[in-house]
């Protein structure tokens, strides 16, 4: 079966330490306007991103392009994938501005979101973080702030599935279960604006300890996904500062359904073993 190519994302990550500032400049911008840049020339793309366009072609080398218009292709194919997304959810703006209306409106953004992640996400990335996860001697899941019920959620729902969870609490003790973690071990990090130093302090802590990164973040060069070994990124919604968190959850519930599927006998023996744990110690009243 033919592999899907490099995407842009992935390209622009794996080079990124090695770019001159220059390049990072265009580099990120490529990646905030991806639509624009798959079809602006190279001299608009530098007048947006504040460089030269001889920047802008040496970035196209850098990623591994023969020349710019490669490059510019990549982008194009990528913006073709995502526009079936992008047509088919019905805008808010031209309802009437009544409170029904806007209220409407929160939940068709959430279902536009979810539909860029459906378009965009990276299927082989996600199945790498879903073999990681399976084959890890124990996993630590981490979110501070406003990611923080993200990451209880996920730890709560990953414990079903598996043993050895560790889940960092929003202050304080995550020392002490760092130091769990080996070579063998992934840290899951959730992070989305506003990046919290703490986080990024605990990444890299986790790195040093040889653990695998799987960042949930909302951009590939945010803080923790240039440092993760593997990025999966959603929309959360933040320029409105109503940051929604619906398409962060629906990404971490691919990973456990992934998991299931992957590793579906010893899901079902978990479960079962669960299941009499309840039963005997009356946990629950249904």
């Amino acid at each position: 079966m033919k592999s899907e190519p490099t995407t842009i994302e992935q390209l622009v990550k794996g080079e990124f330490d090695g770019l001159s500032a220059a390049q990072k400049k265009v580099a990120e911008y490529l990646l905030l306007h991806p639509d624009e840049c798959a079809l602006w020339t190279a001299k608009q793309i530098s007048r947006e991103a504040g460089v030269s366009e001889a920047t802008v072609i040496r970035l196209a080398y850098a990623l591994g392009f023969g020349n710019f218009s490669d490059m510019q292709q990549r982008l194009r194919e990528r913006m073709l994938r995502s526009s079936a997304a992008a047509w088919s959810v019905p805008s808010a703006a031209n309802a009437a501005p009544d409170e029904g209306n806007r209220l409407a409106g929160v939940i068709e953004n959430d279902i536009a979101i979810l539909k860029q992640l459906q378009q965009q996400l990276d299927m082989e990335e996600l199945w790498r973080a879903v073999d990681s996860l399976i084959r890890a001697d124990r996993v630590l899941v981490a979110g501070y702030r406003a990611s923080h019920a993200t990451a209880y959620w996920f730890a709560l729902m990953l414990e079903m599935t598996r043993d050895n969870v560790l889940l960092c609490p929003s202050g304080g003790d995550e020392y002490a279960k760092l130091f769990q973690l080996t070579e063998n071990s992934v840290a899951v990090v959730i992070s989305f604006p506003r990046y919290s130093r703490e986080i990024i302090a605990l990444t890299q802590l986790a790195k040093r300890q040889n653990a695998k990164i799987i960042a949930v973040t909302d951009r590939l060069l945010s803080p923790v996904g240039r440092i993760s070994d593997i990025a999966l990124t959603t929309e959360v919604n933040a320029e409105t500062g109503m940051i929604s968190i619906s398409s962060a959850i629906s990404l971490l519930n691919l990973l456990l359904y992934g998991i299931q599927l992957k590793d579906q006998q010893q899901f079902q023996i978990r479960q079962q073993r669960l299941e009499q744990f309840y039963t005997v110690s009356e946990q629950y009243i249904e």
